[in-house]
């Protein structure tokens, strides 16, 4: 197997990817293309026993990236391996995919949880009758075999921070936005980030709750202006939905604030340059979700095939070459990406 795209270079594959929308890791943009794979059609017909990976939601550029890397997988292996999804921000929406599939009498599903505890009992379920069940970004799930992740979270989170940090010269006030409060990756890394803030840069202080945004530029947008006037001496924030620094950089854009508020947090190149350029957005950090999707895949693959997933197995997707194994949850080599305007450019994506 080879894996023909890599961070620098990526490569839009099939023809139903599109190039469109504001990433999660991760959000909704105003037009969204259909999922891939309807259980009501095509999709239903091949499903019985494919591996399929649902993400969150479909029509955004960080799950049009995690498609790409179904395809890629499917191509270089030849299995039946594909990619199906709502593209709903909701987690009723999310179950509701994973218990046609379930009924459809798929082998493995690789999913990507927009609510982790909202899909506990179909996962439950699809386990029950066989189904290898595979999760990406759900470190703390129960009902999987495994769940995939690309980095411990705790050091996600604390990189931000020192990024946001030194780019408010350590000082100031700060607020943070997650996707959803149930979230357990956008928690894990805004709790790691404040409690890593609390340690050393004891002029820093975060302001106000958390703010969930849902996953949606647009929510963002607005929280940030009820932000702005809520603490006017506000100087930094951290995102952790894809959507949520764009929704942000929008309103410092704005409010011609660019050289005040520091902007930071999980997004894509793509849905971000502008921003970078003009300085609304600071840096950008992000991981790779086509490759994420091919090591989930290569995963199932070795279970279905009545192997054993160890830390002798070397995954031909990239940044899990080197694996460790804590409880069920399978960490690559803490490989993210951070990206200013200085380099936006590297990355199609």
């Amino acid at each position: 197997m080879s894996i023909e795209f890599n961070r620098r270079q990526f490569i839009y594959i099939g023809a139903g990817v599109a190039a469109v929308g504001a990433l999660s890791a991760c959000g909704t943009t105003a037009e969204e293309p259909a999922a891939s794979g309807d259980a009501s059609g095509e999709g239903s017909a091949a499903a019985a026993g494919a591996m399929v990976t649902v993400p969150k939601l479909t029509g955004i550029a960080w799950f049009n990236r995690m498609e790409q890397g179904v395809q890629q997988y499917a191509s270089d292996t030849g299995d039946n391996a594909y990619y199906q999804g709502s593209s709903q921000a909701d987690a009723n929406a999310q179950v509701k995919v994973i218990q046609d599939l379930i009924a459809s009498n798929v082998s493995a599903l690789l999913v990507c949880p927009f609510q982790p505890d909202a899909v506990e009992q179909v996962l439950k379920q699809a386990m029950d009758a066989g189904i290898v069940v595979i999760t990406h970004e759900a470190p703390d799930i129960q009902n999987a075999d495994y769940d995939i992740e690309a980095f411990q979270n705790k050091d996600y989170g604390i990189n931000l921070m020192k990024e946001l940090a030194s780019r408010m010269n350590e000082t100031g006030e700060y607020v943070q936005m997650v996707g959803s409060l149930s979230s357990t990756t956008h928690m894990a890394w805004v709790d790691a980030a404040e409690e890593y803030q609390k340690e050393n840069y004891p002029n820093m202080t975060r302001v106000g709750d958390r703010i969930e945004t849902a996953d949606d530029s647009q929510q963002a947008y607005q929280k940030m202006q009820e932000a702005l006037s809520a603490f006017p001496d506000l100087a930094g924030v951290q995102g952790s939905a894809s959507t949520d620094v764009v929704g942000v950089g929008q309103a410092v854009e704005e409010a011609g604030l660019q050289d005040t508020i520091t902007v930071c947090g999980t997004s894509t190149p793509k849905d971000t340059k502008d921003l970078l350029d003009s300085g609304a957005i600071d840096l950008i950090q992000f991981w790779d979700p086509g490759q994420a999707a091919y090591a989930q895949n290569e995963v199932a693959k070795i279970m279905l095939d009545g192997g054993t997933v160890d830390e002798s197995i070397k995954l031909n997707a990239e940044g899990y070459a080197t694996i460790t194994i804590e409880d069920k949850v399978v960490y690559g080599e803490n490989a993210w990406i951070n990206v200013t305007k200085d380099n936006a450019d590297d990355y199609d994506f």
